[in-house]
C-alpha cells in the first residue's frame, strides 16, 4: 500500500480512501496526499477540511479520483 500512496503523491492525484477507524467502523474521505512515513501518511483530507494523519495499516482500499470531459457534438 505505501508503494500506491507514494505514486498518489507523486502524481498529484486526488483519491478516495476507504479505511478502519480506531473503533473499528469503516470511513470513506477524499484526500490528497502531502508526505508519506514508514507507518502513516499525511493528507489532506476534504471531508474534515483540514491535513490529517492516517495509519498505513488502517487503509482498506485507496483509488484515484479521476473525472472525464465528454463532449456531445
Amino acid at each position: 500500500m505505501r508503494v500506491e500512496l507514494i505514486k498518489s503523491m507523486e502524481w498529484n492525484h486526488v483519491s478516495d480512501m476507504i479505511s478502519a477507524a480506531k473503533d473499528d467502523a469503516i470511513g470513506k474521505r477524499s484526500i490528497k496526499i502531502l508526505q508519506v512515513g514508514d507507518v502513516s501518511f499525511r493528507a489532506n483530507c476534504y471531508s474534515r477540511k483540514s491535513d490529517r494523519i492516517f495509519k498505513i495499516d488502517n487503509i482498506l482500499a485507496l483509488v484515484p479520483v479521476t473525472s472525464r470531459e465528454r463532449i456531445v457534438v
